[in-house]
């Protein structure tokens, strides 16, 4: 019997030491990126150029680096365009993003908004920003409103940053009037 009243004195003192208060909080399981990156780096801005001229500036809240310091997976991007004379036009949102400096390409994931100047918003899950040829373009769905109330969707684009010259790819469905081409 003593035994027996020993032996519930040790496991009522172990159940007592296992309560949840004064735990750690539980870590995340599985792998991370910053498991693999060559570089972590928070509050993160950058210039875009092209021949010397300043076409956009991105900012992220955090960056992972990869490939030898070539490839940058973003979190809570957002970069700005800007003319050809350096002026800012327009800017392009993201919850995650990559870029790609060897290829100076720039892609946004997630709820992705490209914003203009001139009042136009487009809207898609993936837009992927071509340094090069200032391009922006998408083969994921999308939705494109004018401040005017025009509103253009399809899947997959390709367009200026200014969203000026849009081509849609497939499904285009629109409100509103619209200039075509060759018209």
């Amino acid at each position: 019997m003593r035994r027996l009243m020993i032996a519930l004195a040790i496991a009522a003192a172990t159940a007592a030491g296992c309560s949840r208060q004064g735990t750690a909080p539980p870590v995340k399981a599985g792998a991370s990126l910053a498991d693999s990156a060559e570089q972590v780096m928070f509050n993160v801005r950058s210039l875009l150029t092209e021949q010397g001229v300043q076409r956009g500036e991105m900012f992220a809240d955090s960056a992972y680096v990869f490939d030898d310091n070539t490839r940058f997976e973003l979190r809570r991007v957002r970069t700005t365009f800007n003319t050809s004379t350096g002026v800012k036009d327009g800017t392009m949102t993201g919850d995650r993003g990559r870029y790609d400096l060897r290829q100076q390409v720039l892609e946004g994931f997630g709820h992705v908004v490209i914003t203009t100047n001139d009042g136009k918003r487009l809207t898609s899950p993936h837009v992927r920003y071509r340094q090069a040829s200032n391009e922006v373009s998408s083969d994921s769905a999308f939705t494109m409103v004018e401040a005017d109330g025009k509103r253009i969707s399809g899947v997959g684009f390709r367009a200026d940053p200014q969203l000026n010259n849009v081509t849609v790819l497939k499904g285009a469905r629109g409100r509103g009037s619209f200039t075509l081409p060759g018209q």
